[in-house]
């Protein structure tokens, strides 16, 4: 192979990782920069990533090793190469991201969103190897989704197609979500929601729980998934009804796109069984029956320490 690794970028409100990928999916280097040390221009960040990233290039052996650049970063439209509004990013507007990283590095550069950029990854080099109609969904602080048909991922015809973590679930008295609707799955199915369904459960529960030696506001989705570990009544309840939730959407998701599985990512997937469980039995109680027992619920097979690296990368081989 004439160029036979790629860069993976993935660009986080804190930290932008990126690194040297080859065909096989083997992060060959890596390394991270800050994402908001110059808030009032983009210009200077692109410069910090290409002082760090050249480091790794030299070492794979030069520019003309590497077939292009990809970037998975908020709000990043694949159709436009731009990162348009994005509310967790220093900078506002549309930002013609991955045309500045082209010019900058002089080789090929192709953007979309994280979620996105996770089910090109998990296409390649992960669990869906093989799959053509699958949905990617990411739990972490929010929630996030990529959807393949046919082998391709779906953007709709402005780019922004996949958000079902805006799906309402919850259409009376439903929690605000950060995207300013109420009831969105983001708003009780995210690590936040977790942590937000804790209080109100505790709040109305009398139970004895080890989620009560915490403060309240301090409850964190990784406590909740501890307490369970240790058999406690309350944290269980809560997979139980963070599971309920899913699997309900679950199996709306699958009456619109009917994909081979539904793959989990991100913090709250490390919950295992007690996420899996429940979704399972609620997503298959709510099928329609000509999908019951088809659709498989998969955790991902990303490496978690390099996946956002991978998935980013799973772009450039495309371009």
């Amino acid at each position: 192979m004439e160029k036979p690794y790629v860069i993976g970028m993935d660009m986080g409100g804190t930290n932008t990782v990126f690194g040297i990928v080859d065909a096989r999916g083997n992060v060959l280097s890596k390394s991270a920069i800050k994402t908001s040390t110059h808030p009032d221009d983009v210009n200077l960040y692109i410069n910090d990533i290409y002082n760090e990233l050249m480091k790794l290039v030299v070492s794979a052996g030069g520019l003309d090793k590497i077939k292009g650049i990809g970037v998975g970063a908020p709000n990043g439209n694949y159709y436009t190469g731009n990162i348009e509004f994005a509310p967790n990013l220093p900078w506002k507007g549309i930002i013609p991201f991955a045309s500045l990283m082209a010019d900058k590095f002089g080789i090929p550069a192709a953007l979309t969103n994280d979620a996105n950029a996770a089910a090109v990854g998990e296409m390649i080099y992960g669990a869906a190897r093989g799959m053509k109609n699958f949905i990617m969904i990411t739990l972490g602080t929010g929630v996030g989704s990529g959807i393949v048909i046919d082998g391709k991922v779906v953007y709709g015809h402005d780019g922004f197609a996949g958000e079902l973590g805006h799906v309402c679930v919850m259409r009376n008295n439903g929690r605000l979500c950060g995207c300013g609707r109420s009831g969105c799955l983001e708003a009780y199915a995210s690590a936040t929601g977790v942590a937000r369904s804790a209080r109100e459960i505790l709040e109305t529960n009398t139970k004895d729980s080890l989620l009560r030696n915490i403060p309240s506001d301090d409850i964190t989705s990784k406590d909740v998934f501890d307490a369970a570990i240790e058999g406690d009544e309350i944290a269980k309840e809560i997979f139980q009804f963070t599971g309920k939730i899913l699997g309900e959407a679950f199996s709306d998701f699958i009456a619109f796109s009917a994909p081979e599985a539904i793959i989990l990512f991100g913090g709250l997937a490390k919950a295992g069984d007690l996420i899996l469980n429940p979704i399972i039995e609620n997503m298959e109680k709510n099928l329609l029956p000509i999908w019951k027992g088809k659709v498989k619920v998969l955790f991902s097979e990303l490496k978690e320490a390099d996946a956002a690296i991978l998935g980013a990368s799973a772009l450039a081989w495309e371009i």
